[in-house]
C-alpha cells in the first residue's frame, strides 16, 4: 500500500463524519466534546486536503453536496473500523481501573442506579463511571456505552444480554387529582381522567386499550418525551402517569391508581459488547450491576 498517497488526517475525517450524522457544526460538537469552531476548523481543512466541497449550508443547517454523500460511505467505514479497534483494545485490558459507561433511561438513572454506582464507587475507588441517561436506545457497537440497562433483549449477535429481573410499572397520581375525578375504583371510571403522553403515545394507547381502557386524543393533554419529567408533573397533580413500583410506592407525594389492577411487566437487562465483556473492568462492573439490580427493592 502507497501510504503517502493517503494524505488526509483521521481526526478531521472523524469531524466530517459526525457533522454529516449530526446535521449541524453545534450538535457535533456537542457529541465530540470539543468546540464548534475548533470543529469547523477540522472539516474545513478536510475541504482544502481533499480539494473538495462537502458541505452546503440551508438555512441553520448544514447539506451534503454530491462530494460529501459519495465520500461518506467511505468514511463511515472508517468510523466502524476505529470502533472496532477501540473495542478490541478495551477488551483486552485487564486492569480493573479507568472508565466505565452505563446508560440507562432517565427514570433509572435518577433513582435506580444512583445508590448502586454509590456502592460500586466503594468497592472500586479506581473505577469512574459516566451515566448516559436518555429514554432513547444507546449504540453499543459505536461506543455510546460499554454496559446498558434495558427493557429489551438485543438481537445483534455482537452483543451479550442479561436478563436481570421483571420490574412491575402501575399508574399514579396525586389524591388531589384522584378526589377532582371522583377517586376512580375501576378502569371504566378513568375515560375521562387525564393522562401524561408521549409524542409517540400509540405504545401506551394499545397497551391500555388491551387492558380494557379505551382513550382517545383529549386523554393525553400533556405531551412530555422525558418519563423523569412526566413523573415531576404527575408529583404536581396535572395527571396520570407510570412509573416501576419501586418509584412510584416510595414517592409519598402519590399513590397508586386502582391497587389491584394487574401489573405492567417491564423486563430489566444487562447489555453490553461482546469483545468488552473480555474487559475485567467491564466484567467487574457487569457482575455487580447484575447482583444489585437483581435484588427486589
Amino acid at each position: 500500500m502507497d501510504w503517502r498517497s493517503v494524505k488526509f488526517d483521521w481526526n478531521r475525517a472523524r469531524a466530517f463524519l459526525v457533522t454529516a450524522e449530526e446535521g449541524s457544526l453545534s450538535a457535533a460538537a456537542r457529541a465530540l466534546g470539543m468546540t464548534q469552531p475548533t470543529l469547523s476548523r477540522q472539516v474545513d481543512a478536510l475541504e482544502d486536503e481533499l480539494s473538495l466541497v462537502l458541505f452546503e449550508r440551508v438555512g441553520r443547517g448544514l447539506v451534503l453536496t454530491p462530494s460529501g454523500l459519495e465520500l461518506l460511505e467511505h468514511v463511515r467505514g472508517m468510523g466502524e473500523a476505529a470502533s472496532r479497534v477501540s473495542r478490541a483494545a478495551s477488551g483486552q485490558s485487564q486492569s480493573i481501573e479507568g472508565s466505565i459507561c452505563i446508560a440507562a433511561s432517565k427514570a433509572y438513572s435518577a433513582y435506580v442506579l444512583p445508590p448502586i454506582i454509590a456502592k460500586l464507587r466503594q468497592a472500586y475507588p479506581g473505577i469512574t463511571v459516566e451515566i448516559a441517561a436518555s429514554d432513547t436506545t444507546s449504540d453499543l457497537l459505536r461506543r455510546e456505552a460499554d454496559i446498558a440497562v434495558r427493557h429489551v433483549p438485543s438481537s445483534q449477535p455482537d452483543l451479550i444480554a442479561k436478563k436481570i429481573r421483571d420490574d412491575e410499572a402501575h399508574f399514579y397520581a396525586t389524591p388531589e387529582y384522584l378526589a377532582k375525578i371522583g377517586n376512580p375504583q375501576t378502569l371504566a371510571d378513568l375515560t375521562n381522567a387525564d393522562f401524561l403522553a408521549f409524542a409517540d403515545n400509540r405504545p401506551l394507547v394499545q397497551m391500555l386499550d388491551m387492558m380494557g381502557l379505551t382513550l382517545t386524543e383529549k386523554n393525553f393533554p400533556v405531551v412530555c418525551n422525558s418519563h423523569i419529567a412526566q413523573w415531576q408533573l404527575v408529583k404536581q397533580g396535572v395527571g396520570i402517569g407510570g412509573i416501576t413500583k419501586d418509584i412510584g410506592d416510595a414517592e409519598p407525594l402519590v399513590r397508586r391508581i386502582l391497587p389491584d389492577m394487574e401489573p405492567i411487566v417491564v423486563p430489566m437487562w444487562l447489555v453490553t459488547h461482546r469483545e468488552l465483556n473480555k474487559s475485567k473492568r467491564v466484567r467487574t462492573v457487569f457482575d455487580f450491576l447484575a447482583a444489585e439490580l437483581s435484588r427486589k427493592p
